[in-house]
């Protein structure tokens, strides 16, 4: 990336500064395992220059640049507190939905949630099957659950839905989209929309 690029070469200079007094500490190290007794010379620094004339031995204070936030995809310079550039962030994000989704796919089709799935329905079935339509209040219609309770459902969560008939929250989804369920949860349903007999 050429912008990077230019930035990161204005700022040799400091680096030069900070690097010189380590570059010449490794040369005095390696200087003191040969037989030379001349102490080597800091041209970098001009330590000995400074330490002839009574200076300090520490190395002057750099001055660094301002620092500038820059996206990590494409270079482009961004708000503090950021990692990515709207674009590169949309980008990110739609790549990590889609994976997502992949990893979720290939978990559904595992045997382990194969034959999970495969308990849910049967439980399901068997209730439906040992429901007694007799046990539902009379006034309790198709007609009063799609002009009362659907209404009123639609403005709920799919997990206060799901909770209250123990369904999945994809199922409760449905439901608050408009799908209707088997009528052995309207009861329920009704209950929790606060929907009683209009005759009482």
């Amino acid at each position: 990336m050429s912008r990077l690029c230019a930035q990161l070469s204005n700022t040799a200079p400091v680096w030069r500064k900070l690097v010189a007094p380590w570059a010449e500490y490794v040369a005095r190290a390696l200087w003191t395992t040969t037989s030379q007794s001349k102490v080597p010379a800091t041209r970098l620094t001009q330590q000995h220059k400074c330490e002839a004339k009574g200076g300090s031995q520490l190395p002057p204070p750099v001055p660094t640049s301002r620092h500038e936030n820059l996206c990590r995809g494409c270079g482009k310079s961004i708000r503090a507190q950021r990692t990515h550039c709207g674009q590169c962030a949309i980008d990110g994000a739609k790549q990590r939905l889609i994976d997502a989704a992949r990893i979720g796919r290939q978990a559904s089709r595992s045997p382990a949630a194969r034959a999970k799935q495969k308990a849910s329905r049967r439980r399901h079935a068997e209730a439906c099957s040992a429901w007694d339509p007799a046990s539902q209040p009379t006034w309790l219609t198709s007609e009063v659950y799609t002009q009362k309770i659907q209404p009123v459902l639609a403005k709920l969560s799919t997990s206060v839905i799901g909770s209250r008939i123990g369904v999945s929250r994809a199922y409760a989804g449905r439901i608050r989209d408009g799908y209707r369920p088997h009528p052995r949860h309207w009861q329920a349903l009704a209950e929790l929309v606060s929907v009683s007999n209009p005759l009482s």
